[in-house]
C-alpha cells in the first residue's frame, strides 16, 4: 500500500473543500497506470469526506442543510471551542470520515459529476490532515 497525508487550510468559516485534484496527483505518483482503490481519510473528529457535485451549487446546499440541522449554538452538550463546536462531532458520525473509491488504469473511477471533498464545520482548526492511501489491485 502506498499513502501520504496531505494539509488542507479550510480557514475560519464552515468549508466544502475539494480534494480531487489533490487525489489525482497521488495516483499520478503511485499507481503506475495500474487498478486498486484509493482509500480517503480524515484523522481528526470532526470533520468528513463525502462524493458530491462541486461548483454548481451543491456544495453551498450541503453546507446549509447541516446549518439548519446542526445549528452552531448552544444546544450540544460538547461545549468546548467555538459556539456549536460539539455539531461537527456529530456530523462526522452522519458523513463518514472516509471514503473509498475505485482506481482504472491509474484513474478516478468517479460518476459524471462527482467530487472528493472534505467537508469541515469546526471552525477552530483551519489546517487539517488528510490521508490519501492506495491499495493496488
Amino acid at each position: 500500500m502506498q499513502s501520504t497525508l496531505i494539509e488542507v487550510k479550510t480557514g475560519r468559516s464552515d468549508v466544502v473543500h475539494d480534494l480531487t485534484s489533490q487525489c489525482t496527483a497521488f495516483l499520478r505518483e503511485v499507481t503506475a497506470g495500474g487498478d486498486g482503490l484509493l482509500h480517503v481519510f480524515v484523522p481528526h473528529a470532526t470533520a468528513s469526506i463525502a462524493l458530491i457535485e462541486l461548483g454548481a451549487g451543491s456544495d453551498d446546499d450541503l453546507l446549509a442543510a447541516l446549518r439548519d440541522l446542526l445549528p452552531a449554538d448552544d444546544r450540544w452538550r460538547h461545549a468546548h471551542g467555538s459556539p456549536g463546536h460539539g455539531r461537527s462531532h456529530v456530523m462526522s458520525a452522519l458523513i463518514a470520515p472516509y471514503a473509498t473509491i475505485p482506481v482504472l488504469r491509474g484513474e478516478l473511477a468517479l460518476g459524471t459529476w462527482q467530487s472528493i471533498a472534505m467537508v469541515d464545520l469546526n471552525i477552530d482548526n483551519p489546517i487539517r490532515q488528510v490521508r490519501l492511501s492506495f491499495l493496488a489491485g
